[in-house]
Parts: C-alpha cells; sequence; structure tokens
C-alpha cells in the first residue's frame, strides 16, 4: 500500500521535473483515496512556502472543509524540512511515509524529529525509506543537471 501511495507522490515529483522546480512530490490519503496533491511551485510562485507537502496539505484541508487532518497520511518523496514537518504536526496527521532521507534539512530523522516530539501536542507515526532509490534517484539526478 505505501508504495502505491509513494508512486503518486513520485508521479507529482516529476510534475515538478518537467517545470523546473526541485522535484519533490505529495499527497495525501484518507481512507484509502488521495484527497490532496502537491509538488515543489517555489520559482513558478516565487513563494519560500510552496513546498510540496504544504500544498497537498492544503488541499487535503480545502477538499475535507477542515483543517484538522485526522487519519490522514502524508506521502512525501523527500524527508520534510522543519517547515513542513511543523505543517504535519498543526494539520494533525496520523502518519507520515517518506522516501528520501534529507541529511542538510531533514526534520523527521536527518537533523532533528518534530513530528515525534513529545513536547509538541501531537505526535505522527512515521514510515521511512519508502522507495527510496527511486526518489533519491530522481533528486540526485535533478541536481547533476544543474551542475
Amino acid at each position: 500500500m505505501h508504495r502505491t501511495f509513494m508512486q503518486e507522490a513520485l508521479a507529482e515529483a516529476q510534475l515538478a521535473l518537467a517545470s523546473g522546480e526541485v522535484p519533490i512530490g505529495a499527497v495525501v490519503v484518507l481512507d484509502g483515496k488521495i484527497i490532496g496533491r502537491g509538488h515543489n511551485l517555489r520559482e513558478a510562485n516565487n513563494d519560500p512556502t510552496a513546498h510540496a507537502e504544504i500544498l497537498a496539505i492544503q488541499e487535503a484541508a480545502k477538499h475535507l472543509n477542515r483543517w484538522r487532518l485526522t487519519n490522514a497520511t502524508l506521502y512525501v518523496t523527500l524527508e520534510p524540512c522543519p517547515m513542513c514537518a511543523g505543517a504535519i504536526v498543526n494539520a494533525r496527521l496520523q502518519r507520515l511515509v517518506f522516501g528520501a532521507y534529507d541529511p542538510k534539512a531533514g526534520a523527521v530523522t536527518s537533523l532533528m524529529n518534530l513530528v515525534q516530539d513529545k513536547r509538541l501536542n501531537h505526535f505522527v507515526e512515521v514510515y521511512d525509506g519508502i522507495c527510496q532509490r527511486e526518489c533519491t534517484e530522481l533528486l540526485q539526478g535533478f541536481f547533476q543537471e544543474l551542475r
């Protein structure tokens, strides 16, 4: 099941890649259905907050007509940054599934773990390294092309 929805997140990442954005994609799933999709749009929107996770969370909240995404799962191709990890906690997502690790900005396992910090008011289940090879290769290919 996790692989199926991670493939959807990878499809979103491909949309980002096609438009020259860093290829990161995300989907929010509730009851086996995708209720939110997003891919990086920072360059297109000139918006530092237009990360794939934020956009997918926003779409899911609009779909449900509420800000609490209780029982929902976020699938994202790259370990979330501190901003996105905070949004995950604040949206009350039940689960986070990510592919590639981010040793420079990862706020789930690499640098810190915001989504499972017991000092916060919400705890998120984490499944990491799902489709890690595909997610990592997509990002590495993008950055190699830039060089």
